[in-house]
This record gives structure tokens, sequence and C-alpha cells, in this order.
């Protein structure tokens, strides 16, 4: 499937959405998550379409958007790297706060064309990429956004080691997360906290107390 067909998947699969912590932002967004779930697992089989992670405003991006809009100067005038991008979301809110750039990176081919469709809705210019970048050194990056990524230990893991680096080298990191498994026990100082809204059918919970936090 090409980035045209993705893209027509996702206008036919979803609708626009304001994400409930985030009003600002409008997203292409999946109303029910059992259907265009199954969808995907079927077309897994034919295409290797994966999971639509991209089709959900998950509570740490919310989270992290929130924080970013109220608190412009986070990002005001910097070059920002939005790790796990899945819809956009934070890149977007990052432009709309007043980033030099954002470049959203994810490896799914699908959700590359849900950050296109997204920017798009909400008049910001991304940067997009789809080649796995956890280990390269900075690109001129001066803050690093990690939305609802520790929900798997390699991947965290591996997360971890590469951010730190990269504070190390002089960025800065945050990281919005609802209390995921694998968040790092240490080296994180928490900046705010919020109650998001979601859904039982992602979650376990209707609304999902999401924090902030600052990379050491």
């Amino acid at each position: 499937m090409n980035r045209q067909e993705a893209r027509a998947f996702i206008r036919a699969n979803t609708a626009l959405h304001e994400p409930p912590l985030v009003p600002e932002v409008r997203l292409h967004l999946a109303t029910e998550v059992v259907p265009i779930w199954q969808m995907t697992e079927e077309e897994l089989e034919k295409t290797g379409l994966p999971p639509p992670f991209w089709a959900f405003a998950w509570a740490g991006g919310q989270a992290l958007a929130r924080y970013i809009l109220d608190h412009p100067e986070t990002v005001r005038g910097k070059r920002v790297l939005d790790f796990g991008s899945g819809s956009g979301l934070i890149a977007i809110a990052a432009m709309k706060a007043g980033a030099i750039s954002a470049l959203a990176a994810d490896i799914d081919l699908f959700a590359a064309a849900a950050i296109e469709l997204n920017a798009e809705v909400n008049n910001s210019s991304l940067l997009v990429e789809t080649e796995d970048i956890v280990g390269v050194p900075n690109q001129g990056w001066d803050v690093i956004l990690v939305g609802d990524m520790c929900y798997e230990r390699p991947l965290a893991e591996r997360i971890e080691n590469w951010v730190h680096d990269l504070v190390a080298d002089g960025a800065q990191a945050l990281i919005g997360d609802p209390g995921r498994t694998y968040l790092p026990k240490s080296g994180l100082e928490k900046l705010i906290s919020y109650a998001v809204k979601t859904t039982r059918e992602l979650e376990d919970t209707d609304v999902r107390n999401t924090s902030v936090w600052r990379v050491l």
C-alpha cells in the first residue's frame, strides 16, 4: 500500500475530532476502537498493515501537547523532535507554540500519512521521518518530546538510553506518560499531571492520571 492509498484508508476510517485535553488541535481519529483494529488485523495478513496506533489520541501524547501549549517557552524558537509521533499531535502542538521546526518520527507508514493529513488540517508545516532513528546522534534538535512510548520493555529501554545520551549532549527531553509499566524509575522530574479522559476500549479506565516528566 502506497502513501496515497494510506491517506485514502485514513480518510475512510476516521473522522475529525478534537482530543479532550487539546481542543486546539483537530485530528483524524477513529470513532470506535474495535472496527478499525479488526480491519487492520485482517489487512495485516494481506499487506502488513500494523496496528493503528495513529488513529487514537493517547493519554501521554495529550498531556505532553497540553503542557507545550500552556508553556510555549518550552519549544518557542527551538527545533523539536516528536518521537513515536503517531497522529502528529505533539509535533502540531509544538508548531502552534512557536517551534522553528518539528520533526515527527514514526516508523509506521500509515502514521506518516496520518501526520501529513493532520498537519494539513491544522495548517502546520511538519517534517516526517519513517526511519528508525533510535541511537542516532542529535540532528540539531533542541527539544525531544516522547509521548506514551513506555509500553514495551525492549523499546522503552532503547529509548531511555538514547534520550539520556541526547540530554547529556545538551538537548532537553520531556516524556508524557500515563503510568505505563516501563517508564524509567529514576532520572526523571515530574513537571505536572493531568486527568485525561479516555475510553475503556483503549484503557482500563475512563480517566488516566497522566504526567509530564523532564529527563534529567
